[in-house]
């Protein structure tokens, strides 16, 4: 049976109504579909080998192949935004690397507070470090087209999976059918931009009677979209120039020009008797560009300024018009994993495995210039490659202990693991970081928009864990089951931790359980937030200046000074109290509570101005620093509902599914706790309800599907160097709508439109200077109608 998340609590109770009626109509039919649809066993949470979503003892959702495919996107974090209604993903135009690999939370936390796996095993994190230092993996880097199913734990599992396991967890299950499937999709938004086009195809057979093999490929590109007006000083600089043409508009807001190709493999061999080889291997590449914020030749005195340090020479010569600069990404992204498992006996299993995780990232610029090295500054620069790698060798061992008394065996794991994890900072050309000459009479140094990584920021590093774990599940009867997980893991920079796990489960009736839990939690900091140093350039909404910051490593001499302190793992405590229920009349569903406490919180501290006397060879403006000096509670409940029923002479499948997540600030001593814009950021960041509804039908060869997607208030700042302004912003809703038709035993067509409706959110106002018109921080597309067509043929 489906078990998507799909809905609010308001749409909730009158999807109730419906379902009443339509019961009463269609008890016997209900009852048909019903027994069609088997509950599937879930791998994610437990470590027994029967357990279906019903069984577990903490919240997990399954999303199939189908709904996989039922969401227009390609990338992972869309679908998951749609399916998952407290996964919360941004666009963040122009925020430099978070441009590409987009920041996404569960729960309202970090991104990095979420740990991901791919069949089971830990999928490795981005080498970027995003927003607030977070270090999380990439899910677009993995192609759905592999995807065979998708389990996403909601419930704190470190004590089960190690590191990052504080929100939950999401494993993604590869797939392993046999037969082939091309699909070629075409989409663009109704304002005639962002022109996106992908070609997939997957291809499942058997190598000899003993192994079968699964390959699958995605190539897609993209035109970049623009929600912009021309920016006030543009329009003031041409009034003032009328012999010049200034481009309208001299920046764009929107979505980047992207290309990217995706590709793997998914394997396994039967080796006789009781073993099996197996392993899986992803590739992926991607190729982005997108623009800077405009600089004016009448106010960017700092990159216009005729100095006599250079003789005769004007940046207006190169750059007449102002310039934007273009940033650029390309990133390469690997992960390959093999191993064995097998049986002692029929109660004994093993399984063992190692794999190998790396994703690097090269940044370059174009269109700018570094001011202080005069003419000699090129226009294009290759900024450096960040590269994050990760080496994994775990066992796992399974053993059902038949008690005499109980029912059923008690599940019995227990496991090792190995980890290493490696960064990498390779410097950027030198006159992408180089402060010139022309520096001493205030010429802007560096790379103009992103400066290099310098010779002094390169170097690499890395980090050794180890790691054991037992994890047992007891059938107390056959109504009340109880389980028990506790982690020990040693690390090489900070020392050991110990994580444990209670949960319990009463069935009331055989369709109706309460279920609950408590765990303690971490997350490490990694080798990149433990020592590397960076640099970043933003734009003033009031002044129009831009503005260079530094974030040092907490070992780096002026860090020390300005009161950094060694880093720490942050500390979760998370508490679950829910009800699941199911019925042979179709109706599913699960409600659940939670509490999430976290100590050491990690974020960056206030901004402090470099003290005089100091060495500033990269003239920051201001510099910071990691910190977990904070602490917070977030609590929240899901509402989760399905029902599925015949109608007529098709099927009707209903889901729904409501989260409302709130996370406030406790205490502390960073900038977070004693500056109230600070917190205002932090806790209204997000919104404090998401919830979807969708109804699917099928008959024939059509089906169609109508999706109703909500997102609560939240409040937006202008991110000013000082004097941050907030904007409050709505609830908004949006509808999309999809057919599909089958035009014969191989072929399909699918069409959609996904914000039918065309709704836009509120302009955001203080970000008008800039010629923005919709937020860059709003937690969902703001790029209005997108229309799609599909065309599939299975072989």
């Amino acid at each position: 049976m489906k078990r998507s998340q799909i809905a609010s609590a308001v749409t909730l109770l009158c999807a109730c109504q419906v379902i009443s009626s339509a019961h009463a109509q269609n008890t016997t039919a209900t009852a048909a579909v019903s027994a069609e649809a088997q509950p599937s066993v879930i791998v994610t949470g437990t470590r027994a080998s029967n357990r279906t979503q019903f069984d577990t003892l903490a919240p997990v959702d399954v999303f199939t192949r189908e709904e996989i495919g039922a969401v227009e996107s390609s990338d992972l974090n869309d679908v998951l935004a749609q399916l998952v209604p407290s996964y919360v993903v941004q666009r963040l135009p122009m925020a430099d690397g978070q441009v590409f690999v987009r920041p996404a939370t569960l729960r309202g936390l970090s991104p990095d507070q979420t740990l991901v796996l791919v069949n089971g095993r830990r999928f490795h994190r981005s080498a970027l470090l995003g927003a607030r230092g977070a270090q999380a993996p990439d899910l677009a880097q993995i192609p759905t087209s592999a995807i065979k199913r998708i389990e996403v734990l909601r419930d704190g599992a470190s004590a089960q999976y190690g590191s990052d396991a504080i929100a939950g967890v999401i494993n993604i299950i590869l797939d392993d059918s046999l037969g082939g499937e091309i699909s070629a999709q075409h989409g663009q938004y109704s304002e005639g931009d962002g022109k996106a086009n992908e070609l997939r195809a997957r291809y499942g057979f058997m190598l000899g009677e003993n192994a079968r093999v699964t390959l699958f490929a995605e190539a897609s590109q993209s035109d970049p979209t623009s929600r912009t007006r021309q920016r006030p000083d543009a329009i003031a600089f041409q009034a003032a120039h009328p012999q010049l043409t200034v481009p309208n508009p001299v920046q764009r807001w929107g979505q980047p020009e992207l290309e990217s190709q995706r590709a793997g493999f998914n394997a396994n061999w039967d080796l006789g008797g009781d073993t099996v080889a197996y392993s899986y291997g992803l590739f992926a590449h991607s190729d982005g560009t997108s623009d800077f914020n405009w600089r004016n030749p009448d106010t960017s005195t700092s990159v216009y300024k005729l100095s006599t340090v250079f003789p005769g020479w004007d940046v207006r010569s190169i750059f007449p018009l102002g310039f934007s600069p273009q940033y650029t990404n390309k990133q390469n992204d690997l992960q390959l994993l093999a191993g064995l498992r097998g049986q002692f006996n029929d109660a004994f299993g093993w399984d063992v495995s190692a794999s190998y995780g790396r994703n690097a990232i090269d940044y370059g610029l174009h269109n700018s210039i570094n001011a202080s090295l005069g003419p000699n500054s090129p226009t294009s620069f290759k900024l450096g490659r960040l590269t994050q790698e990760e080496k994994l060798v775990n066992a796992n061992f399974t053993y059902e202990w038949k008690v005499a008394g109980l029912s059923q065996p008690v599940n019995v794991a227990f496991g090792a693991e190995y980890r290493n994890e490696s960064y990498a900072v390779k410097a950027g050309d030198p006159a992408s970081y180089a402060v010139g000459p022309g520096a001493s009479v205030g010429l802007d140094a560096n790379a103009n928009g992103a400066p290099g990584f310098s010779a002094i920021q390169a170097g690499k590093w890395d980090q050794d864990s180890y790691a054991a774990y037992a994890d047992i599940e007891v059938p107390l009867s056959k109504q009340v089951s109880i389980g028990a997980a506790v982690r020990y893991e040693d690390f090489a920079e900070f020392g050991n931790t110990v994580n444990g796990k209670l949960s319990g489960r009463f069935e009331v009736t055989p369709d109706f359980a309460l279920r609950g839990s408590y765990s303690t939690g971490f997350r490490a900091p990694t080798p990149g937030q433990l020592n590397t140093n960076s640099t970043s350039q933003g734009l003033d909404t009031k002044t129009l200046l831009v503005f260079t910051t530094g974030r040092l490593a907490n070992k780096d001499p002026l860090a020390v000074a300005l009161g950094a302190q060694p880093l720490q793992p942050e500390k979760s405590k998370n508490l679950s109290l829910g009800l699941t229920w199911k019925s042979r009349m179709g109706l599913s569903g699960s409600v659940d509570a939670y509490r999430i406490r976290l100590s050491d919180r990690f974020s960056t501290s206030a901004s402090f101005a470099v003290p005089a006397g100091m060495p500033n060879p990269l003239r920051y403006t201001s510099v910071s620093y990691f910190t977990n000096d904070f602490d917070t509670t977030t609590k929240g409940v899901d509402v989760v509902g399905n029902y599925l029923s015949r109608l007529g002479a098709g099927k009707l499948n209903l889901t729904a599914a409501y989260n409302h997540n709130a996370t406030k600030i406790d205490g502390g001593k960073s900038s977070i706790v004693t500056n109230e814009s600070q917190r205002v950021v932090f806790e209204e960041r997000l919104p404090r309800q998401k919830a979807t509804f969708s109804a699917a039908y099928d008959q024939g060869v059509w089906n169609v599907l109508a999706r109703l997607r909500y997102y609560g208030a939240w409040t937006d700042s202008s991110g000013n160097a000082t004097g941050d302004i907030f904007q409050r912003f709505g609830a908004m809703r949006f509808l999309d709508l999809a057919a599909s038709v089958k035009l014969g035993e191989k072929q399909s067509l699918r069409f959609g439109i996904d914000n039918v409706l065309n709704k836009y959110p509120d302009e955001a106002l203080f970000q008008a200077s800039r010629g923005l018109i919709y937020s860059r921080n709003a937690p969902y597309d703001t790029d209005g109608r997108n229309l799609y067509l599909e065309y599939t043929v299975k072989f």
